[in-house]
């Protein structure tokens, strides 16, 4: 299930973002963030731009964070993203508030694709994003830097149907 970030999720926030075995798969380091700079980010979770939700369990704990990110309303779609705390992996958590988060994206904003990201060594992710619908576009890949490398980064899409 997904609802709007709340300040209790700000400590299990910073439990995934200091767990180096999930951490080193973002290209954003979070090595520096504090309590409070999670704090300023659930304040500003929520905008026309970028919506950012809590995947909680049956007892409204947080397991991990899921947004829509660069919504455009002209072009209509937006970015997807998901980070999951270590015991949330493997429990299916992740692909409901998936399915939960592109229902909202078409019915609510009205959206019609969702696009991605990822490190093509990810390959956990990769299938994880193949499994819920993804297609990975092999025309479009880059690379990104990561902690002063150069790594891989392969795109993938999912258009919304009603």
């Amino acid at each position: 299930m997904i609802r709007r970030l709340e300040q209790k999720d700000a400590p299990y926030m910073l439990e995934w973002m200091r767990d180096k075995t999930i951490s080193c798969n973002f290209q954003r380091s979070f090595e520096t963030m504090t309590l409070q700079d999670v704090a300023a980010f659930i304040e500003k979770s929520f905008d026309d731009a970028n919506r950012h939700f809590a995947v909680v369990d049956a007892q409204d704990e947080y397991m991990g964070t899921i947004s829509l990110k660069n919504i455009s309303y002209k072009d209509k779609d937006a970015e997807y993203a998901i980070a999951m705390r270590k015991r949330a992996q493997g429990t299916g958590a992740a692909g409901r508030a998936t399915e939960e988060l592109l229902q909202y994206a078409l019915e609510e904003l009205g959206l019609h694709k969702v696009y991605l990201n990822v490190l093509a060594d990810n390959v956990r992710a990769c299938r994880f994003y193949e499994k819920c619908g993804f297609t990975c576009d092999p025309d479009r890949k880059d690379m990104a830097e990561v902690r002063g490398q150069y790594k891989e980064r392969v795109w993938y899409s999912r258009l919304l149907e009603g």
